[in-house]
Protein backbone atom coordinates (compact mmCIF):
# COMPACT_ATOMS: atom_id res chain seq x y z
CA UNK A 1 0.00 0.00 0.00
CA UNK A 2 1.04 3.36 -0.92
CA UNK A 3 1.00 6.31 1.92
CA UNK A 4 -2.25 7.33 2.80
CA UNK A 5 -1.27 11.18 2.04
CA UNK A 6 -0.25 9.95 -1.64
CA UNK A 7 -3.64 8.07 -1.95
CA UNK A 8 -6.08 10.62 -1.06
CA UNK A 9 -7.19 13.53 -3.34
CA UNK A 10 -5.33 16.38 -2.42
CA UNK A 11 -7.92 19.00 -1.96
CA UNK A 12 -9.50 16.51 0.54
CA UNK A 13 -6.33 16.07 2.54
CA UNK A 14 -5.94 20.30 2.61
CA UNK A 15 -9.44 20.13 3.27
CA UNK A 16 -10.56 22.28 6.41
CA UNK A 17 -13.48 20.02 7.52
CA UNK A 18 -17.02 22.00 8.45
CA UNK A 19 -17.44 21.97 12.07
CA UNK A 20 -20.61 21.77 13.49
CA UNK A 21 -21.33 23.58 17.49
CA UNK A 22 -21.83 20.33 18.89
CA UNK A 23 -18.36 19.25 17.57
CA UNK A 24 -16.88 22.27 19.03
CA UNK A 25 -18.64 21.62 22.83
CA UNK A 26 -17.24 19.11 25.11
CA UNK A 27 -18.61 18.32 28.60
CA UNK A 28 -22.16 19.29 30.08
CA UNK A 29 -24.97 21.75 29.99
CA UNK A 30 -28.63 23.01 30.29
CA UNK A 31 -28.78 25.90 28.09
CA UNK A 32 -28.22 25.76 24.53
CA UNK A 33 -27.96 28.73 22.34
CA UNK A 34 -25.42 27.77 19.66
CA UNK A 35 -26.84 25.84 17.08
CA UNK A 36 -29.70 28.48 16.33
CA UNK A 37 -32.25 25.83 17.04
CA UNK A 38 -35.99 26.06 18.00
CA UNK A 39 -35.96 25.55 22.06
CA UNK A 40 -39.41 23.84 21.89
CA UNK A 41 -40.33 20.78 20.79
CA UNK A 42 -37.67 18.33 22.75
CA UNK A 43 -35.94 16.21 22.12
CA UNK A 44 -35.96 16.51 18.26
CA UNK A 45 -35.66 20.10 18.17
CA UNK A 46 -31.74 19.27 18.91
CA UNK A 47 -29.11 18.31 16.05
CA UNK A 48 -28.11 14.91 16.41
CA UNK A 49 -24.91 13.76 17.84
CA UNK A 50 -22.86 14.24 14.65
CA UNK A 51 -20.12 11.77 15.04
CA UNK A 52 -22.82 9.24 16.74
CA UNK A 53 -20.95 8.08 20.23
CA UNK A 54 -23.09 6.31 22.09
CA UNK A 55 -23.96 4.24 18.69
CA UNK A 56 -20.56 3.25 17.72
CA UNK A 57 -19.75 2.96 21.52
CA UNK A 58 -21.87 -0.09 21.79
CA UNK A 59 -21.26 -1.55 17.98
CA UNK A 60 -17.42 -1.43 19.13
CA UNK A 61 -18.22 -3.80 21.83
CA UNK A 62 -20.26 -6.05 19.43
CA UNK A 63 -17.81 -6.05 16.55
CA UNK A 64 -14.56 -5.79 18.87
CA UNK A 65 -13.21 -2.94 17.44
CA UNK A 66 -11.99 0.33 18.43
CA UNK A 67 -14.57 3.09 18.36
CA UNK A 68 -12.23 5.16 16.36
CA UNK A 69 -12.39 2.39 13.36
CA UNK A 70 -15.78 3.04 12.60
CA UNK A 71 -17.98 5.48 10.66
CA UNK A 72 -21.60 5.41 10.43
CA UNK A 73 -23.67 6.05 6.91
CA UNK A 74 -26.65 6.82 5.65
CA UNK A 75 -26.47 2.64 4.53
CA UNK A 76 -23.51 1.50 3.21
CA UNK A 77 -24.25 3.54 0.27
CA UNK A 78 -22.89 6.94 1.83
CA UNK A 79 -19.28 5.17 2.63
CA UNK A 80 -19.12 3.94 -0.42
CA UNK A 81 -19.54 7.42 -2.20
CA UNK A 82 -16.98 8.72 0.40
CA UNK A 83 -14.87 7.00 0.03
CA UNK A 84 -14.73 7.34 -3.93
CA UNK A 85 -14.81 10.86 -2.76
CA UNK A 86 -11.45 10.66 -0.83
CA UNK A 87 -9.84 9.10 -3.04
CA UNK A 88 -10.50 9.16 -6.86
CA UNK A 89 -9.83 12.12 -8.87
CA UNK A 90 -12.65 12.42 -11.07
CA UNK A 91 -11.73 11.58 -15.36
CA UNK A 92 -8.44 10.49 -13.80
CA UNK A 93 -7.93 7.68 -10.95
CA UNK A 94 -9.92 4.60 -11.59
CA UNK A 95 -12.04 1.75 -9.65
CA UNK A 96 -11.33 -1.92 -9.85
CA UNK A 97 -14.17 -4.79 -9.15
CA UNK A 98 -15.22 -7.72 -9.86
CA UNK A 99 -18.19 -8.71 -12.40
CA UNK A 100 -21.13 -9.38 -11.07
CA UNK A 101 -21.33 -7.60 -7.99
CA UNK A 102 -23.78 -4.86 -6.43
CA UNK A 103 -24.79 -2.41 -8.62
CA UNK A 104 -24.41 0.55 -6.45
CA UNK A 105 -20.06 0.51 -6.50
CA UNK A 106 -20.88 1.11 -10.68
CA UNK A 107 -23.59 3.91 -9.69
CA UNK A 108 -21.46 6.00 -7.26
CA UNK A 109 -18.72 5.81 -9.30
CA UNK A 110 -20.56 7.28 -12.63
CA UNK A 111 -22.26 9.49 -10.52
CA UNK A 112 -18.17 10.77 -9.28
CA UNK A 113 -16.93 10.94 -12.80
CA UNK A 114 -14.49 8.09 -12.07
CA UNK A 115 -13.92 5.30 -14.18
CA UNK A 116 -15.20 1.77 -13.29
CA UNK A 117 -13.39 -1.38 -14.54
CA UNK A 118 -15.27 -4.42 -14.26
CA UNK A 119 -13.29 -7.85 -13.72
CA UNK A 120 -15.15 -10.71 -15.15
CA UNK A 121 -15.70 -13.59 -12.35
CA UNK A 122 -14.98 -17.70 -13.14
CA UNK A 123 -17.81 -20.14 -13.72
CA UNK A 124 -17.69 -20.74 -9.93
CA UNK A 125 -18.29 -16.90 -8.80
CA UNK A 126 -14.71 -17.00 -7.75
CA UNK A 127 -11.76 -14.86 -8.56
CA UNK A 128 -8.02 -15.09 -8.80
CA UNK A 129 -6.10 -11.94 -7.26
CA UNK A 130 -3.44 -11.99 -9.62
CA UNK A 131 -5.94 -11.35 -12.47
CA UNK A 132 -6.98 -8.37 -10.75
CA UNK A 133 -3.49 -7.07 -10.01
CA UNK A 134 -2.66 -7.70 -13.65
CA UNK A 135 -5.08 -5.49 -15.17
CA UNK A 136 -3.72 -3.15 -17.25
CA UNK A 137 -5.90 -0.58 -14.86
CA UNK A 138 -5.02 -1.67 -12.05
CA UNK A 139 -1.57 0.54 -11.60
CA UNK A 140 -4.08 3.49 -11.83
CA UNK A 141 -6.72 2.15 -9.19
CA UNK A 142 -7.26 3.76 -5.94
CA UNK A 143 -10.19 1.57 -4.74
CA UNK A 144 -11.01 -2.42 -5.16
CA UNK A 145 -14.57 -3.31 -4.47
CA UNK A 146 -14.73 -6.68 -3.15
CA UNK A 147 -18.12 -8.12 -1.84
CA UNK A 148 -18.28 -11.39 0.35
CA UNK A 149 -20.54 -13.48 0.59
CA UNK A 150 -21.16 -11.46 -3.46
CA UNK A 151 -24.48 -9.88 -4.58
CA UNK A 152 -25.98 -11.45 -6.58
CA UNK A 153 -24.14 -14.73 -6.57
CA UNK A 154 -24.66 -15.57 -3.05
CA UNK A 155 -20.99 -16.85 -2.66
CA UNK A 156 -18.23 -15.74 -0.48
CA UNK A 157 -14.84 -15.34 -2.47
CA UNK A 158 -11.80 -16.80 -1.38
CA UNK A 159 -10.52 -15.96 1.47
CA UNK A 160 -6.91 -16.54 0.59
CA UNK A 161 -7.50 -14.80 -2.85
CA UNK A 162 -8.63 -11.72 -1.13
CA UNK A 163 -5.86 -11.56 1.44
CA UNK A 164 -3.06 -11.54 -2.14
CA UNK A 165 -5.15 -9.01 -3.30
CA UNK A 166 -4.57 -6.95 0.40
CA UNK A 167 -0.98 -7.44 0.15
CA UNK A 168 -0.65 -7.27 -3.32
CA UNK A 169 -2.95 -4.02 -4.30
CA UNK A 170 -1.54 -0.10 -4.33
CA UNK A 171 -4.58 1.36 -2.76
CA UNK A 172 -8.09 0.87 -0.75
CA UNK A 173 -9.38 -2.67 -0.75
CA UNK A 174 -13.50 -2.27 0.44
CA UNK A 175 -14.61 -6.00 1.53
CA UNK A 176 -18.14 -5.18 1.54
CA UNK A 177 -19.76 -7.68 4.70
CA UNK A 178 -23.31 -6.70 4.00
CA UNK A 179 -24.59 -10.27 4.15
CA UNK A 180 -21.71 -11.61 6.57
CA UNK A 181 -23.77 -12.91 9.87
CA UNK A 182 -25.28 -15.24 7.49
CA UNK A 183 -22.12 -16.70 6.07
CA UNK A 184 -20.30 -19.77 7.53
CA UNK A 185 -17.08 -17.32 7.15
CA UNK A 186 -15.60 -15.36 9.26
CA UNK A 187 -15.42 -11.73 9.28
CA UNK A 188 -12.32 -9.38 8.20
CA UNK A 189 -12.97 -7.10 10.94
CA UNK A 190 -10.37 -8.96 12.88
CA UNK A 191 -7.40 -8.37 10.41
CA UNK A 192 -8.27 -4.70 10.12
CA UNK A 193 -4.65 -4.12 12.03
CA UNK A 194 -2.91 -6.58 9.79
CA UNK A 195 -4.07 -4.53 6.67
CA UNK A 196 -3.88 -0.79 6.71
CA UNK A 197 -5.52 -0.42 3.22
CA UNK A 198 -8.47 -2.65 4.36
CA UNK A 199 -12.11 -1.10 4.90
CA UNK A 200 -14.91 -3.53 5.49
CA UNK A 201 -18.74 -2.39 4.80
CA UNK A 202 -21.50 -4.11 7.48
CA UNK A 203 -25.01 -2.93 7.53
CA UNK A 204 -27.88 -3.35 9.65
CA UNK A 205 -30.09 -3.95 6.99
CA UNK A 206 -29.94 -7.27 6.51
CA UNK A 207 -29.23 -9.43 9.18
CA UNK A 208 -30.68 -6.86 11.98
CA UNK A 209 -33.62 -6.85 10.55
CA UNK A 210 -33.67 -2.72 9.75
CA UNK A 211 -33.15 -1.81 5.92
CA UNK A 212 -35.60 0.80 7.04
CA UNK A 213 -33.59 2.62 9.04
CA UNK A 214 -30.58 3.37 6.88
CA UNK A 215 -27.57 2.69 9.03
CA UNK A 216 -24.36 1.28 7.13
CA UNK A 217 -21.01 0.79 8.98
CA UNK A 218 -17.58 1.15 7.68
CA UNK A 219 -14.44 -0.31 9.62
CA UNK A 220 -10.94 1.29 8.89
CA UNK A 221 -7.92 2.35 10.29
CA UNK A 222 -8.26 5.36 12.55
CA UNK A 223 -6.63 7.26 9.94
CA UNK A 224 -8.39 6.50 6.76
CA UNK A 225 -11.79 7.11 8.80
CA UNK A 226 -10.66 10.17 9.74
CA UNK A 227 -10.12 11.03 6.29
CA UNK A 228 -13.69 10.07 5.90
CA UNK A 229 -15.28 12.28 8.41
CA UNK A 230 -13.78 14.93 7.00
CA UNK A 231 -15.95 14.68 4.41
CA UNK A 232 -19.12 13.17 5.27
CA UNK A 233 -22.18 15.73 6.17
CA UNK A 234 -22.37 16.91 9.55
CA UNK A 235 -25.25 15.57 10.95
CA UNK A 236 -25.60 12.29 8.79
CA UNK A 237 -27.57 10.16 10.98
CA UNK A 238 -30.90 11.24 12.34
CA UNK A 239 -31.48 11.54 15.90
CA UNK A 240 -34.57 8.89 15.23
CA UNK A 241 -31.95 6.33 13.08
CA UNK A 242 -29.51 6.59 16.30
CA UNK A 243 -31.64 6.02 19.23
CA UNK A 244 -33.30 3.21 17.42
CA UNK A 245 -30.38 1.46 16.35
CA UNK A 246 -28.60 2.00 20.12
CA UNK A 247 -32.24 0.20 21.37
CA UNK A 248 -31.50 -2.63 18.64
CA UNK A 249 -28.03 -3.41 19.53
CA UNK A 250 -28.97 -3.77 22.80
CA UNK A 251 -30.20 -7.13 22.08
CA UNK A 252 -28.28 -9.03 19.53
CA UNK A 253 -29.44 -12.61 20.79
CA UNK A 254 -32.43 -11.54 18.98
CA UNK A 255 -30.74 -11.28 15.56
CA UNK A 256 -29.16 -14.33 16.56
CA UNK A 257 -32.31 -16.16 16.36
CA UNK A 258 -33.21 -14.15 13.46
CA UNK A 259 -30.34 -15.83 11.45
CA UNK A 260 -30.79 -18.99 12.72
CA UNK A 261 -34.31 -19.26 11.58
CA UNK A 262 -33.27 -17.83 8.46
CA UNK A 263 -30.59 -19.91 7.90
CA UNK A 264 -33.25 -23.01 8.23
CA UNK A 265 -35.59 -21.57 6.19
CA UNK A 266 -32.97 -21.05 3.27
CA UNK A 267 -32.10 -25.05 3.37
CA UNK A 268 -36.11 -26.03 2.85
CA UNK A 269 -36.56 -23.24 0.16
CA UNK A 270 -32.88 -24.62 -1.40
CA UNK A 271 -34.49 -27.93 -0.98
CA UNK A 272 -38.02 -27.35 -2.50
CA UNK A 273 -36.76 -25.55 -5.30
CA UNK A 274 -34.52 -28.40 -6.49
CA UNK A 275 -37.63 -30.29 -6.91
CA UNK A 276 -38.96 -27.89 -9.28
CA UNK A 277 -38.50 -28.73 -13.02
CA UNK A 278 -38.41 -25.67 -13.93
CA UNK A 279 -35.46 -24.72 -11.78
CA UNK A 280 -32.17 -25.85 -13.60
CA UNK A 281 -29.45 -24.62 -10.88
CA UNK A 282 -29.70 -23.63 -7.71
CA UNK A 283 -26.05 -22.07 -7.27
CA UNK A 284 -24.19 -22.24 -3.95
CA UNK A 285 -24.91 -19.26 -1.15
CA UNK A 286 -23.45 -17.45 1.64
CA UNK A 287 -26.39 -14.92 2.45
CA UNK A 288 -30.03 -14.62 2.83
CA UNK A 289 -30.48 -15.38 -0.65
CA UNK A 290 -30.02 -18.26 -3.39
CA UNK A 291 -29.45 -17.13 -7.31
CA UNK A 292 -31.19 -19.60 -9.07
CA UNK A 293 -31.24 -20.22 -12.85
CA UNK A 294 -34.50 -21.02 -14.30
CA UNK A 295 -36.30 -21.83 -17.89
CA UNK A 296 -37.17 -18.17 -19.85
CA UNK A 297 -36.31 -15.94 -16.23
CA UNK A 298 -37.62 -12.91 -17.84
CA UNK A 299 -41.18 -14.52 -18.87
CA UNK A 300 -41.67 -16.48 -15.11
CA UNK A 301 -40.54 -13.19 -13.69
CA UNK A 302 -43.29 -11.12 -15.01
CA UNK A 303 -45.34 -14.49 -14.33
CA UNK A 304 -44.65 -13.95 -10.38
CA UNK A 305 -45.26 -10.56 -10.27
CA UNK A 306 -48.79 -11.23 -11.53
CA UNK A 307 -49.02 -13.09 -8.13
CA UNK A 308 -48.48 -10.39 -5.81
CA UNK A 309 -44.70 -12.18 -5.43
CA UNK A 310 -41.41 -10.01 -5.95
CA UNK A 311 -38.19 -11.13 -6.68
CA UNK A 312 -34.85 -10.16 -8.42
CA UNK A 313 -34.70 -10.61 -12.29
CA UNK A 314 -30.91 -11.22 -12.68
CA UNK A 315 -30.47 -12.31 -16.13
CA UNK A 316 -29.05 -9.57 -17.58
CA UNK A 317 -26.13 -9.41 -15.30
CA UNK A 318 -22.93 -10.89 -16.07
CA UNK A 319 -23.15 -14.68 -15.92
CA UNK A 320 -26.07 -14.79 -14.57
CA UNK A 321 -27.92 -15.06 -17.94
CA UNK A 322 -31.49 -16.84 -17.08
CA UNK A 323 -31.20 -16.30 -13.39
CA UNK A 324 -33.39 -15.15 -10.65
CA UNK A 325 -32.09 -14.15 -7.44
CA UNK A 326 -34.65 -14.86 -4.50
CA UNK A 327 -34.48 -13.49 -1.21
CA UNK A 328 -35.33 -16.18 1.81
CA UNK A 329 -38.41 -15.24 3.52
CA UNK A 330 -41.08 -16.14 6.54
CA UNK A 331 -42.14 -19.61 6.40
CA UNK A 332 -45.09 -18.49 4.69
CA UNK A 333 -44.11 -16.09 1.93
CA UNK A 334 -41.67 -18.90 0.97
CA UNK A 335 -44.55 -21.22 0.47
CA UNK A 336 -46.48 -18.81 -1.16
CA UNK A 337 -43.15 -18.51 -3.80
CA UNK A 338 -43.08 -22.67 -3.98
CA UNK A 339 -46.88 -22.41 -4.95
CA UNK A 340 -47.07 -20.12 -7.51
CA UNK A 341 -44.08 -21.54 -8.70
CA UNK A 342 -45.10 -25.24 -8.88
CA UNK A 343 -48.40 -23.30 -11.19
CA UNK A 344 -46.41 -21.80 -13.80
CA UNK A 345 -46.73 -22.30 -17.15
CA UNK A 346 -43.23 -21.55 -18.71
Amino acid sequence: MKELKELVRPNVWNLKPYSSARDEFHGEASVFLDANENPYNAPYNRYPDPMQWKVKERIAEIKKVDVKNILLGNGSDEPIDLLIRAFCEPARDCILAIDPTYGMYKVAADVNNVPYIPVLLDEQFQFKAENLLSHKEASAAKLLFLCSPNNPTGNSLNREEIRKVLVGFGGIVVVDEAYIDFSSEPSFLSELSTYPNLVVLQTLSKAWGSAGIRLGMAFASPEIIAVLNKIKYPYNINQLSQKYAIDLLENPSKVNEWVEVLLKEREKLISRLSLLPIVKKIYPTDANFVLVKVEDANKLYNYLVEQGVIVRNRTNIALCLGCLRITVGTPVENETLIESLKKAAI
